[in-house]
């Protein structure tokens, strides 16, 4: 598909105005924003792309529908007010909701921001729909950075880049300036990742890089060769993921479910983000449900401290999974 037929799709797309509740979260914003210093900054691998230390994720408050009660788009305002240039998303995200709350700050703030999307295609042509659809939701006709969606542990890496595969598609985006980088996602198996960017040039990765036990695979395996190869390194699941079941606080189980992380013992939010800045990432992604949530972790991100090596590992043996 053609870069000028996704400009002429877009071109029929309203911008949406604010509502009376982002207005004033992005007022209130900006006037806290002028007292803070900028968040810190860092190098997206062998790219040289410089972004925000931290990102806010598109699940948690992004994904949900605006409501009397909560406006995400306010929050990704008051995101970008207070000094994180970095947006994550996909369409998967409660059926692009997601998309479309980041769309209604896109469309007026675009060359403030970092964007980051996915597709969970896996085809040529499904791939090209899948980011029709999301440049459309999102109220702009270029993407900074567009993965490869949550790859699966029986994925069939070979098919990704045949004529018909969605590298093709992807490559063909980037040339054709829909997007300047491509990565790859994925938290279900460190085998698969590892082999991912061992097979591709992908110029980034998202994984999941917290503490627990179960992340150590990705943390031992998957991230050494990230940074061999000089990528940008992008953290997912900081907290845990969802309710952020790992922080203080937040509830600590998730029924079971594989997609969030479990443990027997919780830590400060603090803890966890120094924890993950403190691995050779560029990018911290976490979500984020009020302002409250977002002002600490920016303040986390701001007076930044490394753990020491002993720090680390006593955290780490605390939340071992028993």
């Amino acid at each position: 598909m053609e870069r000028r037929v996704f400009l002429k799709c877009l071109g029929s797309a309203a911008v949406l105005g604010a509502s009376q509740a982002l207005a004033a979260e992005e007022k209130a914003g900006s006037s806290v924003a002028s007292q803070q210093p900028s968040l810190p900054k860092r190098t997206l691998g062998k790219t040289g792309v410089q972004v925000t230390a931290m990102a806010i994720g598109g699940v948690v408050g992004m994904a949900k529908p605006p409501s009397d009660q909560f406006d995400p788009a306010a929050l990704a305002e008051a995101a970008l007010d207070l000094g994180i240039a970095y947006f994550d998303t996909a369409p998967a995200y409660n059926n692009g909701q997601s998309e479309s709350n980041y769309g209604r700050v896109v469309a007026r703030r675009r060359k403030e921001v970092f964007l980051s999307c996915k597709t969970q295609e896996r085809t040529y042509d499904g791939a090209m729909r899948s980011v029709e659809a999301s440049l459309k939701r999102l109220q702009t006709d270029h993407l900074d950075l567009l993965h490869v969606h949550s790859t699966k542990k029986d994925e069939d890496l070979a098919a990704w880049g045949k004529p018909d595969g969605v590298l093709t598609a992807l490559y063909k985006l980037r040339d054709q300036k829909v997007t300047r980088l491509i990565g790859v996602t994925g938290h279900e198996d460190a085998d698969v990742m590892r082999r991912a960017i061992e097979m591709y040039e992908f110029d980034t990765i998202l994984t999941t890089l917290n503490p627990t036990e179960r992340r150590r695979p990705f943390r031992e395996s998957v991230l050494p060769v990230a940074v061999k190869k000089q990528m940008g390194i992008m953290a997912m699941k900081v907290m845990g993921g969802g309710v952020g079941s790992l922080a203080t606080g937040n509830p600590a189980k998730n029924a079971g479910t594989w997609y969030y992380d479990e443990t027997p013992r919780q830590a400060d939010a603090n803890m966890l983000i120094r924890y993950v800045l403190g691995l050779p990432i560029s990018v911290a992604i976490v979500g984020m449900a009020s302002i409250d949530q977002l002002k600490a972790n920016i303040s986390a991100v701001r007076d930044f401290q490394p753990l020491g090596a002993a720090e680390r590992e006593r955290l780490e043996k605390a939340m071992a999974q028993g």
